[in-house]
């Protein structure tokens, strides 16, 4: 062990009071540039506020680029996973059309990202996800956000809120030293709730029977991937391998002989746009929490080990991957699950896979819930009704007793089987595009957030092409 551990006592100690650099202000701040932050930026210029972007990163695109998670996953509502053969992929019952449940600024960043080779268009032959490329996706979000107007500073951790009596205050620690950003509403799009949990909103993190989150991925990349010689493996082997995952006979045998120490059983591969290329989802670091930097630094190690285990069992036991190697792992270990604000409405798993509508949805799901064991092996999937979706309520995104910030992606509303689904990058993207919405009309028309009428958010979310029914 060669990474420091949490003192077995814990003391607080007083820092001396300082000064920070006034950056400026806003009508609209979104913290964090990841999906939700892209759609809560575009999606406040384009009703008309100003906006400021903040990103702890050099470069934007959240958990897309920092965390590699590749794909986008399926925002459609009737994928379910196919059952046979080499197809490596997710197909629709039936062979059937999957509709599309998020639209807006989704399609804007995908459009971009189609034109520019950057990722392959969702359809069946992708099983309705998006393979992109996340080098060229960092470049095409510049680009949008210039286009939109949306000013931008990178390298910037948000540490802190301060509310001011008709304002809100971010601070930010940063190499110029600490920053501080007025705004008339924040959006919070940290994916861990920092500024809202900083203002005082209440939280709810993991499993209700003893607080476990879902565990923690680094992905990588891997090239010189011969998928003609997999794919003839996998179709003479077609008990191992199911759509995206499989190889458990391979796994067991290399777990048998000291090989592999896994809390998972099996392997799970992405395309990507790139020949020779495969994205790796398949390290899992349990019983660890994402909002403590004690935890953070042992999944690092834990997961960088279990990347070398990995990257050499395929080398020399799986098909196609003699002459392949590790080329890029995720600037950070990815994280599932953190807090999830408490709002003025908990979205729950029974309204997921219930396909519950709401009068005052602001954005849809249909990703199934998908809970990786937070303890161990195996993972729970469930779906949504076939051709259903359900909404997520603009109530989901209002912190209970706090003015002035509204929440978006992951740490939004909702219990832990809830926040399985709308976890997921698309849906992300549309909670922060709704989020963006309404706090640019609540800066606009001088109001707070959770006074701005549903029915205004929603006429402009439907005029910017978001999916509401």
């Amino acid at each position: 062990m060669s990474y420091l551990m949490p003192p077995r006592v814990p003391r607080k100690v007083d820092l001396p009071p300082r000064q920070a650099l006034h950056a400026g202000a806003t009508q609209v701040l979104v913290v964090g540039g990841g999906p939700a932050g892209i759609g809560a930026a575009i999606g406040a210029a384009n009703a008309g506020a100003e906006v400021v972007l903040v990103e702890r990163y050099g470069f934007l695109g959240g958990n897309a680029t920092a965390a590699l998670v590749m794909p986008l996953m399926s925002f459609h509502n009737e994928v379910k996973q196919a059952v046979a053969g080499d197809t490596a992929r997710l197909l629709p019952p039936d062979h059937g059309e999957g509709e599309p449940v998020v639209g807006g600024v989704l399609w804007v960043l995908l459009d971009q990202l189609v034109r520019r080779g950057a990722a392959i268009r969702p359809s069946l032959e992708t099983g309705y996800t998006v393979p992109f490329d996340p080098e060229l996706f960092k470049l095409v979000v510049y680009e949008l956000l210039i286009n939109h107007e949306v000013r931008t500073l990178l390298h910037s951790f948000a540490s802190d809120v301060l509310s001011l009596p008709d304002r809100v205050r971010a601070v930010f620690e940063t190499k110029s030293g600490p920053l501080v950003m007025d705004a008339d509403v924040i959006v919070d799009c940290t994916g861990d709730g920092d500024i809202a949990a900083a203002a005082g909103a209440s939280y709810d993190i993991g499993r209700p029977e003893d607080g476990w989150t879902q565990p923690m991925s680094l992905m990588f990349r891997m090239v010189r991937f011969d998928h003609e010689e997999f794919a003839a493996y996998t179709r003479a082997h077609p008990d191992q391998w199911r759509g995206v995952h499989g190889l458990w006979d391979l796994v067991r045998a290399a777990t048998d002989a000291g090989e592999l120490d896994l809390p998972r059983e099996d392997v799970l591969f992405f395309a990507t746009p790139n020949s020779g290329e495969v994205a790796v989802n398949s390290t899992r670091v349990t019983e660890v929490l994402g909002t403590s930097v004690w935890d953070l630094t042992r999944a690092e190690f834990t997961a960088h080990h279990q990347m070398a285990q990995i990257a050499r069992f395929l080398r020399e036991r799986v098909p196609g991957f003699a002459d392949s190697y590790v080329v890029q792992s995720g600037v950070q270990v990815g994280v599932r699950e953190t807090r999830r604000i408490v709002g003025e409405y908990q979205l729950t798993g029974d309204d997921v896979l219930t396909a519950r509508k709401f009068e005052d949805a602001v954005a849809r799901g249909a990703y199934p819930v998908d809970i990786h064991n937070p303890s161990g092996r195996g993972t729970l999937l469930k779906r949504v009704p076939r051709g259903e979706s359900y909404d997520i309520p603009l109530r989901c995104l209002i912190p209970q007793g706090v003015d002035r910030i509204l929440v978006a992606g992951r740490c939004i509303s909702g219990d832990h089987v809830a926040h399985s689904s709308y976890r997921v990058m698309p849906i992300s993207m549309a909670t922060g595009q709704a989020a963006g919405v309404c706090a640019a009309l609540a800066a606009t028309q001088r109001r707070q957030p959770r006074d701005v009428p549903v029915s205004a958010v929603q006429r402009a979310l439907r005029a910017q092409g978001a999916s509401l029914l």
